[in-house]
């Protein structure tokens, strides 16, 4: 071959310098303004015409990343990111070969029988009938994102985990998700949300797989079978898809009576958050910790998120569901690729490893810690921030990533260790047999997304999907033959040791404690620690889902169990459900937990969208400062005008890029409305309407004439009239501080 490259090698290698170049040009901007509306689908934009000349694949965007390169065997790799992206600039087949045509199969003649010599078609959908496998029997909906956990020292004392160390830096990974429906479900149903993270550190992975409510249905393991079977879709219909508004969850749950207190929170406004970014992560069971001295301490994680704990009104989440059902992953997708990188502290509730006055361990103040349907008030155990956790990239590729993270709670780092907690226990075998069955078999850890960033010298051999590379003779312990290796660690050397435990009962039984008999005290609390508002937004859920069951005894036996809760609630359900009001019987007498609430408290602007409605008349530098001012302030702005492109004629600098159309705006999106001018267009009537319904802040420049039938005044909480674009963010941020104008009273629907 000549040394001299062909002229269409050349055109491929300046086409493809153009890409790099443009995509530099694109991450300089995203990287150093960090402003950018987000909704970039590629990192160039397209051509109009079809591209002819060939180029390479292109780079990712600025905003995501893969998983960091590490062998099989959790060795870093010389090889960069990219090395196990697609190559060169022709389509090959999985062999490399190169494909003239994909457009046609091989054919006996152009009318004939296809051929089966076509190794190209067959190789196609041969792979194509086996992209899928099998989803997640739960948490099958879900988003990931990547990011960095840095320490800060504080846990040194209970714990000698190295990720905990003080300006450690660990990579993670996230997958939040709902629990119940399927991959093609929504977004905003009314679910617990999984909240699991993937902690890459230098000990080992460390696997915190919790959900945004702290206590589960359930106290052992051995139900949960149970407790998802009745609340997945009924299998003769296979409806309703996610969702537990139907006779078999409330048939399981109105007998199995320790379901009740997840159940409450449930019903909560924690029900439906407004997003991923403004969710609580709970480890919901109890983890014993060891120091350097071996000293041990009991505790319970918790995320606390930057932004606070935030829930969509019901109308929000119906809204959702039809007009944007990925309303979750996109915006924590967006969020990220616009700069306003999601922050959570980890904090932990840390309790003696003692025995009380009546020698029982793993008590506190008279409540179980073994048991994973109750909490400790954060009154009782403050919690201790030890770190934070940052999201700053999104992934590469959904099923790679998002799809193929395979987490265990018995995936730990040496000073973190489990506890007897029954449900936790069943969980440590359940989470590796599920791998197996979608993973294809043992050897799911050596997935990219889910390999260690420690060395790995296992003595696990071959298997399906095995991709490491073993070398030796003797995969066995003793051994001299490969000089002894691997050597067993002792405790100096970091080794993941188990704290021994003294079994008080040695007794084999299938029963469980007297302390674990409670089954309403805490919904009681629960329920009486949240504000008026709230409380009636749990009767509305309640009402809602027993109204949707046919069964009338399964919705008396349900409201006859909140009785034992709250009267005054199952009175208010059975009106609701036309049946007569329960027998008034006692109730747990209860401190109050403000901690539970999600209202009260104000929290930063950070990261909120702020909807900016103009018309084509519009001042564009009006809107463009109020645009620059919303991202100075670390918001993102959505510009929402009658047509799309950009407002204003001349150069970009000059113009403002539109988001959002009249026809593909909804009010569910934006924490905020700043209305520059008000259109008179029947869209964004109803935008500003649902906006006044649903006690969101809106700033106006325009007089609000003619919106006094949706109940809007300018003397309306969380409403404000500014006269110029300046004024427009000191008047909102204090507005939307409280996330929401809850004083605001509901306007008459006619």
């Amino acid at each position: 071959m000549s040394d001299k490259k062909s002229a269409a090698s050349k055109t491929a290698e300046a086409a493809a310098k153009k890409v790099a170049d443009a995509a530099g040009k694109l991450a300089d901007e995203v990287i150093g303004g960090g402003d950018v509306v987000p909704g970039v689908p590629a990192p160039t934009p397209p051509s109009l015409e079809e591209p002819t000349d060939p180029t390479g694949p292109l780079p990712p965007k600025p905003d995501q990343k893969g998983a960091t390169p590490y062998s099989p065997t959790g060795a870093e790799s010389s090889d960069t990111e990219d090395a196990a992206r697609q190559q060169g600039e022709f389509l090959t087949t999985a062999q490399g070969a190169r494909l003239s045509e994909t457009d046609h199969s091989q054919k006996a003649g152009r009318r004939g029988p296809v051929l089966l010599q076509d190794h190209h078609l067959r190789e196609k959908i041969m792979h194509f009938d086996h992209e899928r496998i099998p989803e997640r029997a739960v948490h099958a909906r879900g988003a990931g994102a990547h990011g960095v956990f840095v320490g800060n020292g504080a846990a040194s004392r209970v714990c000698k985990a190295g990720v905990f160390a003080d300006g450690k830096e660990t990579e993670v990974f996230v997958r939040f998700s709902t629990v119940l429906g399927s991959r093609g479900s929504a977004d905003t149903v009314r679910d617990t949300r999984g909240f699991a993270t993937k902690l890459y550190t230098d000990e080992g992975t460390w696997d915190l797989v919790g959900n945004n409510i702290p206590v589960f249905f359930i106290q052992d393991a051995i139900k949960f079978p149970d407790v998802v079977h009745a609340a997945k879709p009924h299998p003769d219909r296979e409806i309703p898809q996610a969702q537990s508004a139907h006779d078999t969850f409330w048939d399981f749950v109105s007998l199995h009576t320790e379901a009740q207190h997840h159940t409450m929170w449930n019903m909560s406004d924690r029900g439906i958050p407004r997003s991923y970014r403004t969710m609580e992560g709970f480890g919901v069971h109890t983890f014993r910790l060891i120091n350097d001295a071996g000293e041990t301490s009991l505790v319970k994680f918790h995320w606390k998120p930057h932004l606070g704990v935030h829930s969509l009104v019901w109308e929000e989440a119906q809204i959702a569901a039809g007009m944007d059902p990925d309303l979750h992953r996109r915006d924590l997708a967006d969020a990220i690729e616009a700069g306003a990188f999601p922050k959570w502290d980890l904090g932990i509730q840390v309790f003696p490893d003692t025995v009380d006055s009546d020698g029982v361990s793993e008590m506190f103040h008279g409540i179980d810690l073994l048991d994973p349907t109750k909490i400790v008030p954060e009154e009782l155990a403050p919690v201790q921030v030890i770190g934070t956790m940052t999201l700053n990239a999104n992934p590469k590729n959904y099923f790679a990533e998002t799809e193929q993270v395979a987490f265990h709670p018995g995936h730990l780092a040496p000073g973190i260790d489990v506890t007897s907690d029954p449900l936790l226990q069943g969980r440590l075998f359940s989470y590796l047999d599920t791998q197996l069955t979608r993973l294809g078999g043992p050897n799911f850890g050596q997935l990219p997304i889910n390999r260690p960033h420690a060395p790995v010298n296992d003595m696990l051999r071959d298997g399906m999907h095995q991709t490491a590379d073993h070398v030796g003779v003797a995969p066995y312990q003793p051994n001299s033959l490969d000089g002894g290796c691997p050597f067993l660690a002792g405790a100096s050397d970091g080794a993941l040791v188990e704290v021994a435990q003294q079994i008080a009962d040695a007794q084999v039984v299938r029963d469980a404690p007297a302390t674990f008999d409670d089954h309403f005290s805490q919904a009681t609390l629960f329920y009486a620690s949240m504000t008026e508002v709230e409380q009636e937004h749990i009767a509305a859920a309640y009402t809602f889902e027993l109204g949707k069951c046919y069964e009338e005894n399964i919705k008396i036996r349900q409201v006859e169990q909140l009785a034992r809760i709250d009267h005054g609630l199952a009175v208010t359900v059975a009106t609701g459900l036309g049946l007569p009001a329960p027998a008034e019987v006692p109730t747990a007498e209860v401190v109050t937990s403000p901690a539970l609430s999600q209202i009260g408290r104000e929290w930063p602007s950070d990261g909120r969208l702020i909807g900016i409605l103009v018309t084509e008349g519009s001042d564009v530098a009006a809107v463009k400062e109020l645009e620059q001012a919303v991202f100075a302030d670390d918001m993102v702005p959505l510009v929402i005008a009658p047509t799309g492109g950009r407002l204003g004629e001349g150069e970009p600098d000059a113009t403002v890029a539109v988001s959002r159309t009249y026809q593909t705006q909804r009010s569910i999106e934006f924490d905020a409305l700043v209305v520059v001018d008000l259109p008179a267009h029947p869209r964004t009537d109803v935008l500003i309407s649902e906006m006044y319904r649903h006690k969101k802040a809106i700033a106006s420049l325009a007089p609000l004439d003619g919106l006094a039938d949706v109940g809007l005044t300018t003397d309306s909480p969380g409403v404000v009239v500014v006269d110029e674009a300046a004024g427009v963010l000191p008047a909102l941020k204090p507005l939307l501080a409280t996330h929401r104008a809850w004083d605001r009273p509901d306007p008459v629907r006619i």
